[in-house]
């Protein structure tokens, strides 16, 4: 007994003899005139029309609908036009509109607009992309469809909705649903009602399927809950529910599946796509004896049993059916699985010719996304079954059918697609090959998540990834609902705010494949522009895939440009953002445009080789420091890197000396530089948590980089051999704080750089110590000595100058501070004549406030003896924000200074003042 119970105890069941009865084989509660075993709908019953039409007369699609639309027309419901199947354009919580009732939602459905006709009817095209698996396989599924609805709104009378007052409600729409039903000659005691409440889109309600002949033909919702965390009815989504003042009756009647049930087909295919279904098997070369195509009738009428949603797998649910039909499954499989392949083929056209006959863009997010798959799904098929016909082609002969006016342009998006799906498989095979390999030598399958990755990242479909993986010794577990669960990742809704920020989109966007993990050697690539960001400086650009290196790991960006056939773009930054790697250009690429990236490759290749430099470094300084030395940080560049490790003493010349000697020891030797992927705990046991030195990485399995005996984690780009670095210069080592050491080296042509650079520097000296190069050190030392005896007395001459000028007279203007002499003076001397007059004045007790304009500048010093009750800091504060700059210093002696000379005068003038201000603060 479900919550909602007494919403399915109709007055019109009481009065019509209906009773509530439960199906002996699935337990669901149904409603019905007559007394019945089952509930009616596969895998419960078979089909009970094939050959044997359940109407008076055969219809087609188009016959089907105008007399759907008629009937309540005359029933007084106003007919409406549909809206397209993008229904993205108007609501951002979904992707394709999938029911008619997305016409109307959120703002008629919430009351907050009136809906165009109250009540109305329409027959709205619909895609719903997690069918299709099972197109092709049932014999009922199309992905696009048709849906016939039938709609009402209701709300309290008196409220403040667009709508009030009641139109019709449960009873009425069930009277017209079988009114309906006996307008094709339907005796009313064949149909059924299951029980099967709706949620969806915040909403809840009952709602009842409508079975005839085992088919649902329709489904009645009763719109009448809201989503409410204190409510009082638990659905099946897990959330609690109470009942809203709007009631909405919203109906959805398959448009195709009333075609199929007037003319009793195999398939619902063969109903819809009667002239396209024959051209596919003629050209496929599918043509079957009158046997055979006796025994295809027979499994049409069981096909109900291979849906995905019911059966819990799908092989069983196919020796089931042959065990029925009393032959080999193998036999079975063989006359289904190419007429399978062309009942989707059929479907897939008609749903690539809504997609873009609705003008949706083929990309790699949102409704392109969606499209994208169907089309490469679309033509996978075709090649699989050997249909020899352009794909644009068959989709035009869809987009012709439905009257659509762009059909030129959407040939040309089938075909450009079909070019970039063939760029993209020639790209991606070498990745499926490296993964069946990985798994062949592991002797595990290719789980899902990685065939749902190439697929995201190549498009290469799973039956492509078997194939190669067979030739490989690897196996492949491919689910059932495979493409239902890759359109769950960009039909969800929180991935569907494609233009609600520029944080949105990068998140709504795939990973990029990170092509320089595969060969890092390798300087140009062919990519799918994603999408373009554009920034207050410049543009982001996101590809499909990449070989430029992202900031990251201490390693700058790679640069470089992006070609296509409008020119190119420059590539000046590259970050990765979630997984998702962003180009800084100077101009704007064409989203969905083939551009051929090129790496400055003498910038990566001198980023290589300092970071593996860096890798021998700190190996190098654990060998002659200890094994207590750790990476404490690092930055690599192009001209120099550095490398800080912990250390608990500074590094002497002699040590830097032999690390240098060892590192370069270590490029001598030429050992490989390895990379490989193992699982966490498994490299943590081997190597222990050393593995970390330049940060932990997230993900289970983590990139390790061996560099002789040296391991550790590292996503940084590097060269193949330790040779290939070329040497090894330290530059210097500094102390960055206690206990922590700085290397700054170069490694390879930035090393020999470096060194022709010190060596010309010493030319340079020994030229001008007319001395030989080998000369300078002494040479240097002598003049060393000679400059520091002049420079003492240089000191001495301009303290005895200071303490002359502090005596004698008119030594500047003297003024009393509270008893205590002030002199504030102007010398224009430099600051070291500066500080030294101020200190002869301060030793004699007085205050000093001594100022300079030399050099272009305003120098002001404040000295203050002891026992004096002012603050030189703050003195020299103010006085130094009056020549426009700032200054500062202990409360006995300070300076400062600005650039405004022409203020100095002025601002001496007013030291008397701001003396007395601070002494009295």
């Amino acid at each position: 007994m479900t919550e909602l119970e007494s919403e399915y105890r109709l007055d019109y069941f009481a009065e019509n003899g209906f009773e509530r009865q439960t199906c002996s084989s699935c337990g669901a509660h149904f409603w019905s005139r007559v007394a019945r075993e089952t509930c009616g709908e596969p895998p419960c019953e078979d089909y009970g029309f094939i050959d044997d039409p359940g109407f008076d007369d055969a219809y087609s699609l188009v016959e089907m609908r105008e007399a759907f639309l008629s009937f309540f027309e005359e029933h007084d419901h106003e007919r409406v036009d549909p809206a397209p199947v993008a229904a993205n354009r108007w609501r951002d919580d979904v992707l394709l509109t999938q029911a008619s009732i997305y016409d109307f939602q959120p703002h008629v459905t919430s009351g907050q607009s009136p809906p165009p006709a109250n009540p109305l009817v329409v027959s709205q095209p619909c895609i719903r992309m997690q069918d299709i698996d099972n197109v092709g396989k049932t014999g009922r599924h199309t992905m696009a469809f048709e849906m016939g609805g039938h709609h009402a709104f209701n709300a309290d009378e008196g409220t403040d909705y667009a709508y009030e007052g009641e139109v019709y409600w449960k009873d009425q729409c069930v009277e017209y649903c079988e009114e309906f039903f006996s307008s094709m000659g339907v005796p009313r005691e064949e149909i059924t009602f299951i029980e099967d409440p709706w949620v969806g889109g915040g909403n809840a309600g009952p709602a009842f399927e409508v079975i005839y002949k085992g088919l649902e033909l329709a489904t009645l919702v009763f719109m009448m809950l809201e989503k409410d965390p204190d409510g009082e009815y638990e659905m099946k989504d897990g959330n609690t529910y109470s009942e809203m003042d709007r009631r909405v009756v919203d109906t959805g009647y398959g448009i195709e599946r009333w075609t199929w049930m007037s003319q009793g087909t195999p398939t619902v295919y063969e109903a819809i796509y009667p002239e396209s279904i024959e051209f596919l098997k003629e050209n496929a070369g599918i043509d079957m004896t009158e046997e055979e195509q006796e025994l295809v009738h027979r499994a049409s009428k069981l096909a109900g049993h291979m849906d995905i949603d019911e059966a819990e797998d799908m092989e069983a649910a196919r020796d089931t059916i042959a065990e029925r039909l009393d032959v080999d499954v193998a036999r079975l499989e063989a006359l289904m699985e190419p007429l399978e392949a062309v009942y989707a083929i059929a479907d897939h056209a008609r749903c690539l010719a809504y997609m873009f006959g609705d003008e949706i863009v083929p990309s790699n997010v949102g409704t392109g996304y969606l499209a994208r798959m169907v089309l490469r799904r679309t033509k996978r098929l075709v090649d699989d079954v050997g249909v020899d016909v352009p794909l644009d082609e068959l989709v035009d002969r869809e987009a012709e059918r439905l009257e659509y006016e762009n059909r030129d342009t959407i040939r040309d998006i089938v075909r450009t697609e079909e070019r970039k799906y063939r760029e993209t498989l020639e790209r991606g095979g070498r990745k499926v090959r490296q993964l069946a390999d990985e798994h062949a030598e592991a002797g595990t399958p290719i789980p899902t998540e990685k065939l749902i990755e190439l697929y995201d990242s190549h498009g290469i479909q799973p039956s492509m990834v078997k194939d190669i993986a067979e030739e490989r010794g690897a196996e492949v577990n491919e689910p059932d609902d495979f493409y239902s669960l890759v359109a769950e990742r960009h039909d969800a809704e929180e991935a569907l705010e494609e233009e609600h920020g520029e944080t949105d989109r990068v998140d709504d966007l795939p990973e990029t494949d990170q092509l320089y993990y595969e060969d890092q050697d390798r300087m140009e690539f062919e990519a799918v522009v994603l999408d373009v960001l554009e920034r207050e400086e410049g543009y982001d650009v996101v590809l499909d895939q990449t070989m430029f290196y992202p900031e990251g790991g201490g390693q700058p960006a790679d640069h470089g440009t992006l070609v296509s056939e409008d020119g190119s773009v420059t590539v000046t930054d590259v970050q990765l953002r979630d997984g998702v790697i962003l180009h800084r250009t100077d101009e704007r690429p064409e989203k969905g445009e083939f551009v051929t990236g090129q790496i400055d490759a003498e910038r990566r290749r001198r980023l290589m080789q300092h970071h593996t430099a860096t890798h021998i470094v700190g190996a190098a300084a654990r060998q002659v420091l200890g094994d207590h030395v750790r990476q404490a940080g690092a930055q690599k560049g192009v001209d120099s890197s550095r490398l800080d490790v912990n250390h608990y003493d500074r590094v002497s010349r002699e040590e830097v000396t032999e690390i240098e000697r060892v590192a370069n020891e270590m490029v001598t030797d030429n050992t490989s530089v390895r990379q490989e992927w193992p699982e966490r705990h498994e490299a943590e046991e081997k190597h222990g948590f050393d593995l970390y030195q330049g940060g932990i990485p997230p993900g289970e399995n983590i990139r390790l980089i061996h560099v002789g005996d040296d391991v550790q984690a590292c996503g940084g780009t590097h060269v193949n051999r330790t040779g290939d670095v070329g040497t090894i210069k330290v530059l210097n080592t500094e102390p960055v704080q206690d206990g922590v050491e700085r290397f700054v080296f170069a490694a390879g042509e930035a090393a020999i750089e470096a060194t022709q650079r010190t060596e010309d520097a010493l030319y340079d000296a020994a030229e001008t110590f007319d001395v030989n190069p080998e000369e300078v050190p002494d040479a240097a030392e002598r003049f060393f000595t000679e400059w520091k005896e002049r420079g003492k007395t240089i000191e001495d001459l301009k303290r005895q100058l200071a303490e002359a000028r502090a005596g004698g007279a008119g030594a500047g203007e003297e003024v009393e501070i509270d008893g205590t002499t002030a002199v504030i003076q102007r010398i224009d001397a430099d600051a070291d004549e500066l500080q030294a007059t101020a200190n002869a004045l301060v030793g004699e007790g007085k205050i000093a406030v001594v100022g300079s304009g030399a050099d272009d500048s305003a120098q002001i010093v404040v000295g203050v003896p002891d026992g004096v009750d002012i603050d030189a800091g703050e003195v020299i504060g103010e006085l130094a924000r009056k020549v426009g700059g700032g200054g500062g210093g202990p409360p006995d002696f300070a300076q400062g200074g600005g650039p405004d000379v022409d203020a100095l005068d002025k601002a001496l003038e007013d030291a008397p003042d701001v003396l007395r201000r601070k002494q009295a603060a």
